[in-house]
């Protein structure tokens, strides 16, 4: 039997593509650590997101085509490194990669609740993950997740934020009363927002999930105009009237420079206990054809299921509870979806992140 050798691996690996890159993962540099003992061959594959949707399938990849050479036996260990998204002009915050901002055009299209599972998918595929409620006027998270305690302070007078299944959490519910209305002007919602983003013990995040407010008011744009606001993924439903609203918010995104990565439909369809049909109850193809106009795809369509709200307010997200129902596998797919999209917009990787990180 012939030796493997380096050049020849790396021959073979530069056949495994990576479909969103669009590139083979040895001229991205994803292959690392490469080890040969007597055929045994073993490496590392550094991919830009741990929760990238073919990992399994570019691991399998790798494997075939270096025994393919003849190797005794392959090991293949599939690493993450999230990079940061170009935010060019904007003040970077510390050991945060990607701001990603989940907006919709009007209220009552979900968008928290998508915002949530994002965040939970995003963590248990192995990133690590906050999510700040965005939504000063009217906080939904602390529903969400069944706590409404405030938050602390440490001694350098940061606010520590609450950790629920992994991810951190942040809202203006943690901050006052249960009960009491947040009345406020738009300088004060820019003020105690940019407290929130740059005063607060994020730790290392690959993503800080922003769950915006329904429009394009105040904080949005804040937000966009003023912050490092890496992405946005949009939310509707398939009803007209929410289709003519979502288009807004991508016209706001646009003209702030944010990249749109995509929409998510959410209330897409229903399957009923009795058959295996899809029932469109809202329409049909809204969200594709928004997507087609603007050429940007659309990351997922979430059926209805009454396990989504189901446990609303004592902190079980339909994510945090391991679920595999059908909705619950449309929210990992569109979670691996939009980081994949992402790590494309990140391709040039400006800024290295921290180091890689077992998946």
């Amino acid at each position: 039997m012939a030796n493997v050798t380096e050049s020849a691996v790396l021959g073979a690996l530069s056949r495994v593509m990576d479909p969103d890159l669009n590139r083979d993962i040895v001229s991205l540099g994803f292959v690392q650590n490469l080890e040969i003992d007597r055929n045994r061959v073993s490496f590392d594959v550094e991919l830009t997101t741990p929760a990238c949707p073919v990992k399994d399938q570019l691991k399998q990849q790798c494997i075939d085509e270096v025994a393919g050479l003849g190797a005794v036996s392959v090991s293949v260990n599939m690493t993450a490194r999230v990079r940061n998204a170009p935010v060019a002009g904007k003040e970077l915050i510390p050991g945060i990669h990607n701001l990603l901002a989940v907006a919709s055009g009007k209220g009552g299209v979900g968008k928290s609740t998508v915002a949530m599972n994002l965040a939970l998918a995003l963590s248990q595929a192995g990133a690590r993950v906050g999510l700040l409620d965005c939504d000063f006027y009217g906080p939904s998270v602390p529903s969400q997740i069944g706590n409404f305690d405030r938050v602390q302070a440490n001694e350098q007078r940061r606010m520590l934020p609450h950790e629920f299944q992994g991810i951190k959490v942040l809202s203006m519910g943690f901050m006052v009363e249960r009960n009491q209305a947040v009345v406020w002007r738009g300088p004060m919602l820019h003020k105690v927002l940019t407290q929130f983003l740059f005063q607060t013990e994020w730790g290392g995040l690959d993503y800080l999930v922003l769950d915006l407010p329904p429009g394009t008011g105040d904080v949005q744009l804040s937000l966009a105009q003023s912050t490092p606001v890496s992405a946005a993924v949009l939310v509707t439903t398939p009803q007209d009237v929410a289709l003519k609203d979502v288009e807004k918010g991508l016209r706001m995104f646009q003209s702030v420079n944010v990249p749109v990565l995509g929409v998510i439909e959410n209330m897409s369809y229903y399957k009923c206990g009795n058959c295996d049909k899809k029932h469109y109850l809202f329409g049909k193809g809204g969200a594709a054809r928004i997507a087609k106009g603007y050429n940007i795809p659309v990351l997922g369509e979430i059926p209805m299921d009454p396990n989504v709200q189901g446990k609303l307010g004592d902190g079980q997200p339909l994510l945090a509870r391991r679920d595999d129902s059908e909705a619950a596998q449309a929210f990992r797919a569109a979670a691996g979806r939009t980081a994949a999209r992402l790590s494309v917009i990140s391709q040039d990787w400006a800024v290295p992140g921290p180091g890689a990180m077992e998946v």
